[in-house]
């Protein structure tokens, strides 16, 4: 794909945390799903830009979202373009990249989160539309939705733990919540330090546990899913999750590796992977759906 994005950061879907329609997704869904993700990718890639004033991303960001719905230049974009066909082909509505559309508007302008309602209203239009747009692709009922929401808030947190000091020191933005930042006695400032203090540490622990506890209300997900394959990729993910929840409750992300190594991960997702596919799902818990269609 021709890159004429200039804030475009070259990274692929092989080097996030989590799984992105890896091996155990059919084969037929994870086009879209990449198509998906590298739309969101070159939107977030605009947001996070440190040479953009908040006006140049915003401004961008429309147009990204005008060639996505077919009112822009596909050739600016190819991104937009590229997924606007691919929901074509699959019938699909693009109100989940849309969505995701506003949350990096928001991070255009908005620097600091007051509480944790805050925060997780934030990850309503940054995290959990991707879940739920993966759900859409493979025909899973809405009802999937909250568990999912769940999970992919916890997944965007547990990225904001991990980065809350390269945050802070190239966008000035900070995700940790004022409110328990101040209960912990622990002033902005110190995410720039080159190691977290105790009261940071303390704090971040907070925050791993409350991330995992977010996790354990995603619980049932995989049991509501109807495509083994799907389930097995998500209990993959959630494994990963928890296991970095406990690590960012015991390690510093300033100053310690909070990320799991590919032979820790594939350990991990291995077994989780086994037990998703072995797991049966409740058919009373899975109505027919057909997804967000246009």
């Amino acid at each position: 794909m021709t890159n004429v994005n200039p804030s475009r950061s070259g990274k692929t879907h092989r080097q996030e945390n989590f799984p992105v329609a890896s091996l155990l997704v059919r084969a037929q869904h994870r086009p879209i799903i990449l198509a998906f993700y590298y739309f969101v990718r070159a939107a977030d890639d605009v947001a996070d830009d440190p040479a953009l004033t908040s006006a140049e991303k915003i401004e961008r960001l429309d147009r990204m979202e005008a060639a996505l719905l077919g009112d822009g230049a596909r050739n600016e974009y190819p991104e937009a373009a590229a997924l606007r066909l691919a929901l074509a082909e699959r019938g699909l509505a693009p109100r989940h990249a849309q969505d995701l559309v506003k949350a990096f508007r928001l991070d255009a302008v908005k620097l600091r989160y007051a509480d944790w309602n805050d925060l997780i209203s934030y990850c309503a239009v940054s995290a959990m539309p991707v879940g739920r747009f993966v759900l859409d692709v493979h025909g899973e009922s809405p009802s999937t939705w909250a568990a999912s929401d769940a999970i992919c808030a916890a997944l965007q947190i547990i990225n904001h733990l991990q980065d809350c000091g390269e945050d802070y020191r190239n966008l000035d933005r900070v995700y940790l919540p004022l409110d328990i930042l101040a209960s912990h006695g622990v002033a902005i400032e110190a995410l720039g330090a080159k190691t977290a203090s105790p009261g940071l540490r303390s704090c971040i622990a907070e925050l791993a546990v409350r991330t995992a506890e977010l996790l354990r209300e995603g619980d049932g997900l995989v049991g509501a899913i109807a495509d083994w394959r799907l389930r097995a990729e998500i209990s993959v993910i959630h494994a990963l999750a928890m296991r970095l929840t406990r690590v960012l409750a015991e390690k510093d992300p300033l100053g310690d590796e909070t990320h799991l190594s590919k032979w820790q991960a594939g350990w991990i997702g291995l077994f989780a992977a086994y037990r998703g596919a072995t797991r049966g799902s409740s058919p009373a818990s899975r109505p027919a759906a057909s997804g967000s269609r246009i």
